[in-house]
């Protein structure tokens, strides 16, 4: 099911007036993309975008702007205020469904692990994945079974099930999910140097990129 995001169309502000927009309840936003003559300020309702995040962030979106249309799009960056987290502005990039485009989708954790249950220590490494697909087969999530992973053992890119079509970008050796060693075993230093060493594994095989539409 396609998410609708409703938006309007806007001009381009000063600091002083997107700071206005914001402490109305609205979120200054820009719509790029290869068949726009030009980026397309836009705001939105900062309690739909909010909900919107919450739950289908990675989705392929309709947007809709009165005078506009509607236009198949992909949220690409959110700027937030350090402080509050506030969200101060996104861009959205928009999208031909038929075309190739890369982008991230969530890693969705499933089942119970008998190492966590044994005590060890679940450590989510990845949780978002790089994927290259048609963009109307874009999913927002894969789905991560950890119900046989035991203390020691870890779930690598490879091991996922992706939609067919849907091909992760990113080295099958990756590591996305680690159960360490039960924490009775070991020192919270231990711990949290194999935490540390399971990310460090991941980004180094890590090739994710912006999202973007083949040329």
């Amino acid at each position: 099911m396609t998410t609708t995001l409703r938006a309007e169309s806007r001009q381009r502000s000063t600091k002083g007036a997107l700071r206005q927009l914001r402490i109305q309840g609205r979120v200054p936003g820009v719509v790029y993309g290869k068949g726009l003559k030009e980026p397309s300020p836009i705001a939105l309702d900062s309690k739909e975008l909010s909900a919107l995040m919450r739950g289908h962030a990675h989705a392929v979106l309709q947007l809709e702007v009165p005078g506009n249309g509607s236009q198949s799009v992909l949220l690409t960056d959110v700027q937030r205020d350090k402080l509050s987290g506030q969200v101060l502005h996104v861009d959205f990039h928009q999208i031909n469904l038929n075309e190739k485009i890369k982008a991230p989708i969530r890693v969705e954790v499933s089942g119970t692990s008998p190492g966590e249950k044994e005590g060890g220590l679940l450590t989510v490494v990845l949780h978002e994945i790089e994927v290259e697909c048609v963009a109307r087969d874009l999913p927002e999530s894969v789905t991560a079974d950890i119900s046989s992973l035991g203390f020691g053992e870890n779930l690598t890119i490879g091991q996922l099930s992706f939609p067919a079509g849907v091909k992760p970008l990113q080295d099958e050796e990756t590591v996305v999910i680690a159960v360490l060693a039960p924490q009775k075993d070991v020192s919270a230093e231990e711990a949290d140097a194999s935490a540390d060493a399971a990310t460090e594994n991941a980004k180094q095989h890590d090739a994710a990129q912006a999202v973007e539409t083949d040329a």
